[in-house]
């Protein structure tokens, strides 16, 4: 019988996918992204995307796919993973989940329930309001309505903060009209592995947090000497994808808005601060293991 998924999360510049790589080469896998950012094409700098040498060694799906002017939404995510699982399973081969998206590892795994809400009034009422106020606004009305799922979101992204508001503020309000369709995005039936009956363990990547630090360092100097500047403008400030911490840095840098020393800070800053929604996400992950990389390459045979 194939062994069960393996789901490998943990902070950005944490090793995992580097660790990933050696355990899937270590036991016939392929890996399934779930990076909300890596799922773009043309953006692996940025998005520290597996390289092409790393994907030769390995299979990896969910990686590259998506052209950065379109939306990617969760449930569209747990759909094309469990495509993908599926069909690794199929040809008898693991599957290891790896990333750092804990909204989605949490929506693959059936801990968290997806909506289908769509209310049109609160959508327009929202796109209003992040015309007239700036992102942080937005985004503390996000984290006194629904705390926990701001964690998952940066309060820069427009597009998910206001999504998420409009999930909240419509199940505060069971009276408000409600429609499950809406063209363009993708619907969920409900489908997870639990629901599938495939079985799975979670497992999260420790490290000291000076060492992620120094990796957190070496990460922004690596990505701007391999051509993040140019990697930011030909993406362009209008693609969705270009809310990602890295992007918005460096294309402010381009725009004459900050030096080159200001353009390193920002980038390790807010690279920091992601990582610490990350830690703080995945603290309250149901049935999470977490290990030091040591710790999981011993012991891994106890959980795959």
């Amino acid at each position: 019988m194939t062994p069960g998924v393996l789901i490998l999360a943990g902070q950005t510049a944490s090793g995992k996918s580097a660790l990933a790589l050696e355990l899937a080469e270590r036991f016939g896998a392929e890996i399934v992204g779930a990076d909300s950012r890596q799922v773009y094409r043309g953006m692996p700098i940025g998005t520290a995307a597996p390289s092409d040498a790393e994907r030769a060694r390995v299979p990896h799906h969910l990686v590259g796919f998506v052209d950065p002017q379109d939306r990617y939404s969760a449930a569209r995510f747990v759909a094309d993973a469990l495509r993908a699982i599926e069909e690794i399973r199929a040809r008898g081969k693991r599957a290891l989940v790896v990333g750092g998206t804990g909204f989605y590892v949490r929506a693959l795994t059936g801990d968290v329930t997806l909506s289908s809400i769509y209310d049109p009034v609160l959508r327009e009422r929202l796109a209003h309001e992040a015309r007239v106020h700036p992102p942080a606004v937005l985004a503390d009305w996000l984290r006194a309505l629904a705390p926990g799922r701001a964690l998952t979101i940066a309060p820069n992204d427009p597009y998910r903060v206001a999504r998420a508001l409009e999930i909240a503020l419509a199940q505060r309000s069971p009276a408000a009209p409600r429609h499950a369709a809406v063209l363009g995005e993708a619907q969920h039936d409900g489908s997870n592995l639990r629901t599938r009956g495939i079985p799975f363990r979670k497992l999260y990547l420790t490290i000291e947090p000076d060492e992620l630090e120094r990796r957190i360092a070496r990460r922004v100097e690596s990505m701007l000497a391999n051509g993040l500047l140019e990697e930011a403008e030909r993406v362009g400030a209008g693609a969705v994808a270009a809310d990602a911490v890295g992007y918005r840095e460096a294309l402010a840098y381009l725009a004459g808005l900050s030096t080159d020393a200001e353009l390193r800070a920002q980038l390790i800053r807010n690279t920091r601060r992601y990582a610490k929604r990350q830690a703080t996400w995945f603290r309250t992950e149901p049935e999470i293991v977490a290990l030091t990389g040591p710790e999981l390459l011993e012991r891994i045979g106890a959980y795959w």
